[in-house]
C-alpha cells in the first residue's frame, strides 16, 4: 500500500511527561496531538501498547491482544468517577527524567485496585453497560487473558509452564475450578482492560478528529510466558512441558557480534497454515480496530526464522526456517484488502524478502543512520531511497543522532558532514530535514532527534537486558519555536495535508 506524502513524531505513550512517574492517556498525551497538528505531522508512532513483562519491553509482552495497564491515566479514573482527588494528590515523588517501573507498577497496582473495588460497590449505569458490553465483545481474547493473569498472580508469578499440570496443560475441570476460585481476580483484570481500551480509543479518536493518524507497532513473536503461548500450545514449537524447542533471535548482525537472542518461541507455520492462518487474521483486525497503521517487526521473520534450539545462550549456532509468508499475507489481503502496514525490513535483505515485501506493495524502512559508511551506493542514503518507503533519521533501536554522531568512526562523520552539507552545529536538524525533502513517501523522526538529544535520552540498546524504555520527555521540552521549525520543513517538502 502507497501511503500519501507526509510526516509524523515516533514517540512512546510512557515516554509523555506527567507526575505519575510513567507517560500515560491523560492530558499530556492530548498536548501532544496539539503539537503534531501545530507542525503539519500527520502521524503519531507508537511502540507497541501491550502489558509487557520481565524486561519492561514492549516487545515481550503477557498478550499480543491485552493493553499495558501502567498507560492508564489517574485523571481519567478520577474522571470517571473511580478514584478521588486525594489518589491524585497523596501520587508518590516520581522521577520525572526516566521511568521507575518497581515503584509505577506498585502504586498503579494499587490504584487500579481501588478503582475496581469503588466500581463493584457503586458502578454507574454508562460505565457498568459499557463494561458488560466491552467484556462481551472481546470475550474470545479477553477471558483467557485474565484468567491468564490472575492465575499467575495466584502463583506468585510463575510462568505457566512452571504451573501444576492440569493448568499448565489447560485441563477443563481445573480451568472451571480456578475460575471460580479467582472470580474476583479475573473480572479486575477484565476491568482494568475495559478501562485501557476505553482511554486509548478515546484519545485515538481525539487524535483522527485532529488529523493525526496513529502508527501502531506488532512484534512478530510473542514472549513464551504469555496468554497467547498458554491458550495455542498446538501453535508453538514446543516441547511436551512447555518449554521451547527452539527460540528466536538473528544471529550476528550491526547491533551484536553474538547476535540477538531474543528467547520468544517459534510459530508452528504448518499447524497456523492448516487452520488458514486465524490466529494472525484475528491480530491483525484488532489492531486495525486501535490503530490506522500497522508497523510489522521483523518482516524478516516472515520469509525465513533464525531458530536457536532451547536452553543455548547466545544466537550464534542457530539456523534458518523457512516460513510461508506469501500464504499469510495472501491470506490477509483477501481478508483485508490493501493492507494500511509498514515492515520493519532491517538486517540482512534477500531476494526472497524482498520479493516478499515488493510482491504486496508493503514499504519498508530507511535509516539515515545507517547510511554514512562512505558507499555512495547505501539503500540508506535518501538518494537511493524509493518512493514507497519510511525514511527515519534511526528508531527506538538506534542511538539519537546526536549520540549516534558523536559515538561514529572519524570517517561516517566526516562522510556525513559532506553528504548533508552541513556544519554538525545542529546535526540533528541537518538529518531531519534530509528524511523530510527525501522521495519517501513517509518520513518519521523520533522525538528526541526534535530536541537533539544525546545517548542518555536513547530509547533501547538491542542485546541489552537493563536501563531500557525509561527515557520520558520533559514537560514543555517541544516548544512553539520546534513546532514552527518543523512545519515549515514539512510544508517545505510538501509532507502536510494543506500543502
Amino acid at each position: 500500500m502507497n501511503f500519501p506524502r507526509a510526516s509524523g513524531i515516533l514517540l512512546h505513550p510512557t515516554s509523555l511527561p506527567g507526575r505519575f512517574g510513567i507517560g500515560d492517556f491523560g492530558d499530556a498525551a492530548r498536548v501532544f496531538v496539539d503539537f503534531l497538528v501545530r507542525a503539519g505531522q500527520t502521524y503519531w508512532q507508537v511502540l507497541p501498547l501491550d502489558p509487557t513483562g520481565w524486561g519492561n519491553s514492549p516487545y515481550s509482552a503477557f498478550s499480543a491482544f491485552a493493553g499495558n495497564t501502567l498507560l492508564i491515566s489517574p485523571g481519567g479514573m478520577v474522571a470517571d468517577g473511580l478514584l478521588s482527588s486525594e489518589h491524585l494528590e497523596n501520587a508518590p515523588n516520581f522521577p520525572e527524567a526516566q521511568v521507575d517501573y518497581g515503584k509505577v507498577y506498585e502504586w498503579k497496582t494499587s490504584i487500579l485496585s481501588e478503582a475496581f473495588e469503588n466500581f463493584r460497590s457503586a458502578p454507574v449505569e454508562t460505565l457498568s453497560d459499557a463494561f458488560e458490553a466491552f467484556s462481551l465483545e472481546n470475550s474470545w481474547w479477553l477471558d483467557d487473558y485474565a484468567a491468564f493473569r490472575a492465575i499467575k498472580a495466584s502463583q506468585g508469578q510463575k510462568p505457566w509452564y512452571e504451573w501444576a499440570a492440569p493448568l499448565k496443560l489447560r485441563d477443563k475441570s481445573a480451568l472451571e475450578t480456578v475460575r471460580s476460585q479467582l472470580e474476583r481476580e479475573i473480572r479486575a483484570e477484565k476491568f482494568h482492560q475495559f478501562l485501557f481500551a476505553r482511554q486509548w480509543l478515546e484519545l485515538r479518536k481525539y487524535a483522527n478528529e485532529n488529523g493525526i493518524k496513529i502508527i501502531g507497532d506488532i512484534p512478530i513473536f510473542v514472549a513464551l510466558d504469555s496468554a497467547d503461548v498458554w491458550c495455542n500450545q498446538d501453535k508453538f514449537k514446543l516441547n511436551p512441558d512447555g518449554s521451547p524447542k527452539v527460540v528466536a533471535g538473528v544471529p550476528p548482525d550491526f547491533f551484536s557480534k553474538t547476535g540477538q537472542l531474543w528467547g520468544n518461541p517459534i510459530y508452528d507455520w504448518e499447524v497456523m497454515k492448516a487452520d488458514n492462518f486465524g490466529w494472525w487474521t484475528a491480530r491483525i483486525a484488532f489492531a486495525l480496530k486501535t490503530v490506522d497503521i500497522i508497523r510489522l517487526d521483523h518482516f524478516i521473520g516472515f520469509s525465513r526464522n533464525w531458530e536457536v534450539p532451547g536452553g543455548h545462550t547466545t544466537a550464534k549456532d542457530g539456523s534458518w526456517a523457512n516460513v510461508p509468508g506469501p500464504d499469510l499475507f495472501s491470506t490477509l489481503k483477501t481478508r483485508f484488502g490493501d493492507l494500511p502496514v509498514i515492515v520493519e525490513d532491517l538486517g540482512v535483505m534477500t531476494a526472497e524478502v524482498a520479493n516478499l515485501r515488493d510482491s504486496f506493495g508493503l514499504p519498508g524502512m530507511r535509516i539515515l543512520h545507517h547510511g554514512f559508511n562512505g558507499n555512495a551506493f547505501n539503500g540508506d542514503l535518501p538518494h537511493n531511497y524509493p518512493r514507497n518507503c519510511v525514511a527515519y533519521t534511526g528508531t527506538h533501536d538506534n542511538n539519537t543522532t546526536a549520540g549516534w554522531y558523536k559515538s561514529a568512526k572519524k570517517h561516517e562523520r566526516e562522510f556525513c558532514r559532506r553528504y548533508l552539507g552541513s556544519n554538525a552545529r545542529e546535526l540533528h536538524w541537518d538529518m531531519i530535514r534530509a528524511v523530510e525533502a527525501s522521495v519517501a513517501d513517509t518520513a518519521i523522526i523520533p522525538a528526541q532527534d526534535l530536541l537533539g538529544l544525546g545517548s542518555e535520552a536513547r530509547m533501547n540498546l538491542p542485546a541489552t537486558g537493563a536501563g531500557n524504555w525509561e527515557w520520558r520527555l520533559s514537560d514543555g521540552a517541544l516548544t512553539d519555536e520546534i513546532s514552527a521549525r518543523l512545519r515549515e520543513l514539512s510544508e517545505t517538502y510538501a509532507r502536510t495535508s494543506w500543502v
